[in-house]
């Protein structure tokens, strides 16, 4: 299965990513109109620690301790990817507990959000990958 992977000697910290992913989950039209004078809600995160800069985003776990914890079923993996039903959602966030790598986070409804490589997308590329201008950020499969 194709995930993302970032290269932490091309990442320039630049967090544009974020953006980019704000904006394809924003289900607005322009970036401009999505992204002005509004907090922004990445799914994924830019960390940075002793002079390196990485992406942090939902690995798609083979066995998703987020999955196995989530209470009220919101979260299933569907063909290795894992997808959230916000709808199904009551808050708990004891997902973002479980999850080993940071990759979880609440969005301003109070439900949780994550990455989903932008499956719903048109093209199935996230943007973060296509939105990267150092190119740190890769959709393959390892």
């Amino acid at each position: 299965m194709k995930r993302v992977y970032v290269n932490e000697k091309w990442c320039l910290g630049c967090h544009l990513c974020e953006y980019y992913c704000a904006f394809a989950n924003s289900g607005k039209s322009s970036m401009a109109k999505a992204l002005k004078d509004h907090h922004i809600a990445p799914r994924i995160q830019i960390e940075e620690r002793n002079n390196i800069s990485f992406a942090v985003s939902c690995r798609h776990c083979e066995e998703p301790l987020c999955v196995k914890g989530c209470i009220s079923g919101a979260l299933t993996r569907v063909d290795g990817v894992i997808e959230i039903d916000t709808d199904k959602c009551v808050g708990c966030y004891t997902c973002i507990l479980s999850c080993p790598y940071g990759a979880l986070s609440h969005d301003d409804h109070g439900a949780m959000q994550k990455c989903e490589l932008c499956v719903k997308n048109a093209d199935g590329t996230p943007q973060c990958v296509q939105g990267c201008p150092n190119k740190a950020i890769v959709f393959e499969e390892r």
